[in-house]
């Protein structure tokens, strides 16, 4: 974990806000895919690691503790769930973690300095296998399961009663004289080989429904779970109770809740009534003294981890005492007197059998290796995350090269080392085009990501980025839904891209008339919608094309200065002759090169507002360079009015009076109501220039919540502060 003492010293309290901001965003981010959609897109040790920097961060600047800091949170939002929602009479907590030894040992200490204890004698904990399972609370009333629910976000869960209804495991009454009200929590998880056969039998079930309907087998699209975890979570969390009757669904119980009265004075004797009451529990749960013994443990776990029928990816140790446990009480999300000891990453040795390249929604290339078959932790994997291109150069990885792989969790895996780095193979040759359509493969400066060019054109993309132009904040064509784009490109009509939307009426009328689920008057709507933006707002379109870096307000500036649209290819094509004819000089630094580059990009481009720098300037040559995406534009907009299917305006920036009209206005914080970018354009059009940073020159802070430095430094200048609310009644008032 990062020192916090050293982050204060190499960290500004701006770029740590900004950090914590990404981190919150990203942690966020990640909870929903693993807790919500049981869809986790990296390994539990990078997940852990975002936390670790969140929390060593926190401590060095605790001033800038976010209100969505994730140290505040447990579990994930249920609001969108199907399933009732369920309060905690007591909350569901998380646990906090520990990746060695020295911090079981550190942990030890803490909890004998806090309990004020002496030296000897040794404490009493427990020690228990963490399974990898969905989190999940029994509500039992004078024996008998009256309600299950999910942790959820510790507070509020989701009702899975009729779904726990169907695993064998968990009791509809309890043996033996149980507590009146009697809360225990455990873990739903799926056992290793029913994960596999429940994968094998979705797999020839997508198989024979192809067979059924007379098409041709896809086995991409065939429902498969990632891991024993994610398939417990989807299993159980399913609306129709019927579904999880069909899973195979394991239960044991490791702790309790609410309880009219708690069957024990130590954890151990709690955890034994409830395996009493008719429940599992652990095989390895067990009491011992001291740290040796807690370490001694975990060891004895991790070398049976291999061989166990489940999932698990640490030691759990709670202090054995309840009254100790009481005195201990908890810190923001988890309890003092618990601690997860996480096992490391699984490693293995493989070959690299091949290197292919996927190509994401957005364009960006991926390379993935091809493994020959290997069993890590109890799994076989078969491919491997190569990240990048960079990573590919860093580990020198060629076809045929031996790998060691690591498997952290149960998403996909990374190399670690190369392990025949010297042997006498050819190198692998990252792809300078992209492999779907044959565009252009570029990486822009100081990015280790290499993305396709031909976003308008190329099949990987196409439908997220029709769906982007058809948007609110791009032409807001309505009608045109992601099911009706994914139709249209499915039956070929979208083939040339957005410029095809306007030719539907005239190539594609007839053929609409003749699909099913469309009716008259719906195909009519279709047409009038389309009809209605062929004369589009000049800023809104060029958003649309989904050309990287130019979002909404910088489409809005660019155009601010060249007003006709029309005249973006030319500059566009007269700075990619530029940068090629003016490269940077063998003795120039980079400062001055920048710099350079910077003047031509406002020039050339006749930039007129703040906020469009070199990496807009070389998106746009980048873009233009490519043959079939100046002739998308010719078809679409023409080289003059009326050459092609749509015709926009001369872009003019329409402003109203206001109170704010040639002043300064900086957003800062979260803003709850509006976007950053809607914030903005509102300012343009009250006259005023929004900017991104606070200054002297700063007449007007608006701060949403989470305002950390810019609200600071606004404050120290004497620059006047209103909220959000503030704001939108100077916006309301302007009319």
């Amino acid at each position: 974990m990062d020192d916090p003492k050293d982050l204060a010293q190499t960290l500004s309290e701006a770029e740590a806000a900004n950090e914590l901001m990404r981190l919150a965003r990203t942690i966020r981010k990640h909870n929903r895919l693993y807790h919500a959609e049981d869809a986790p897109q990296i390994t539990d040790q990078e997940y852990d690691a975002l936390v670790r920097r969140n929390e060593a961060l926190e401590a060095a600047f605790p001033d800038l503790v976010r209100p969505d800091s994730p140290s505040k949170g447990v579990g994930h939002e249920v609001a969108a769930s199907p399933l009732s929602k369920v309060t905690h009479a007591v909350r569901m907590m998380s646990l906090d973690n520990a990746f060695n030894g020295e911090e079981v040992g550190e942990w030890v200490a803490r909890v004998r300095r806090f309990l004020d204890l002496d030296a000897d004698p040794p404490i009493a904990f427990t020690a228990e296998d963490k399974i990898d399972g969905l989190s999940c609370s029994l509500r039992y009333e004078k024996g008998q399961l009256v309600r299950a629910a999910t942790r959820g976000d510790g507070q509020v869960g989701e009702d899975v009663t009729a779904n726990v209804a169907h695993i064998a495991d968990i009791p509809a009454q309890l043996t033996g004289d149980a507590p009146d009200v009697f809360e225990i929590r455990g873990e739903v998880y799926m056992e290793r080989a029913a994960f596999a056969d429940l994968n094998t039998r979705l797999m020839d079930e997508a198989r024979a429904a192809a067979a059924e309907k007379g098409e041709e087998f896809d086995p991409t699209k065939a429902r498969q779970f990632a891991n024993p975890r994610n398939a417990a979570a989807g299993s159980l969390r399913q609306k129709d109770a019927s579904v999880t009757a069909k899973r195979p669904l394991r239960f044991w119980a490791h702790g309790w809740g609410e309880a009219s009265q708690v069957p024990g004075e130590t954890q151990t004797d709690v955890i034994r009534a409830i395996e009493a009451f008719g429940l599992p529990v652990s095989p390895q749960f067990t009491r011992v003294e001291g740290l040796d013994a807690l370490l001694d443990h975990y060891e004895t776990i991790a070398s049976a981890r291999p061989d166990l029928p489940y999932e698990i990816d640490g030691v759990v140790y709670k202090v054995d005492r309840l009254d100790w446990q009481e005195r201990l009480g908890f810190v923001a999300k988890a309890p003092r007197w618990a601690l997860a000891h996480k096992f490391p990453a699984e490693r293995a040795e493989t070959t690299l059998e091949a290197i292919d390249i996927q190509v994401g929604r957005t364009g960006k290339l991926t390379p993935v290796g091809r493994l020959a078959p290997v069993l890590v932790g109890g799994v076989t994997v078969t491919n491997v995350t190569l990240h990048n291109r960079d990573e590919i150069a860093r580990l020198g990885l060629r076809v045929g090269d031996r790998v060691l792989i690591q498997r952290a969790g149960d998403v996909i895996p990374q190399v670690v080392e190369n392990l025949t780095p010297d042997a006498e193979r050819a190198r692998f040759e990252f792809p300078e085009t992209c492999p779907e359509c044959r565009s252009e493969a570029v990486a822009e400066e100081d990015e280790v990501d290499v993305r396709c060019t031909g976003g308008l054109i190329c099949p990987a993309q196409r439908l997220e980025r029709m769906k982007h132009f058809v948007s609110r904040g791009a032409l807001d064509i309505e009608g045109m839904g992601e099911k009706t784009i994914a139709e249209f490109l499915e039956r070929g009509w979208l083939a040339n891209g957005p410029v095809d939307i306007f030719r539907l009426e005239k190539d594609h009328y007839d053929d609409l008339w003749q699909t099913k689920g469309w009716s008259d008057v719906s195909i009519e709507n279709l047409m009038e919608a389309i009809n209605r933006k062929r004369a589009p707002d000049a800023a809104r379109l060029l958003f649309g094309l989904g050309i990287r870096h130019v979002g909404a307000v910088t489409a809005r500036d660019l155009l601010k200065g060249l007003g006709d649209i029309r005249k973006l290819p030319g500059k566009a094509a007269e700075f990619h002759r530029y940068r090629i004819e003016n490269p940077r000089g063998q003795d120039e630094k980079v400062s001055p090169f920048n710099a350079r580059m910077l003047d031509a990009v406002r020039r050339i481009y006749e930039v007129r507002a703040d906020g469009i720098g070199t990496a807009v300037g070389h998106a746009l040559a980048d873009f233009f360079h490519e043959e079939h995406n100046r002739q998308v534009w010719d078809d679409l907009i023409g080289a003059e009015p009326g050459a092609g299917e749509v015709d926009p305006p001369v872009y003019e920036v329409e402003t109203v009076e206001s109170p704010v009209a040639g002043k300064t206005v900086v957003f800062t914080g979260k803003l709850e109501t509006m976007s950053r970018d809607e914030a903005k354009a509102q300012a343009e059009r009250l006259g005023a220039k929004a900017a991104g940073s606070v200054s002297a020159k700063t007449d007007l802070l608006v701060a949403g919540p989470g305002a950390g430095s810019k609200l600071k430094k606004a404050e120290e200048l004497g620059i006047e502060v209103i909220d959000e609310a503030g704001w939108a009644e100077i916006v309301a008032a302007a009319g």
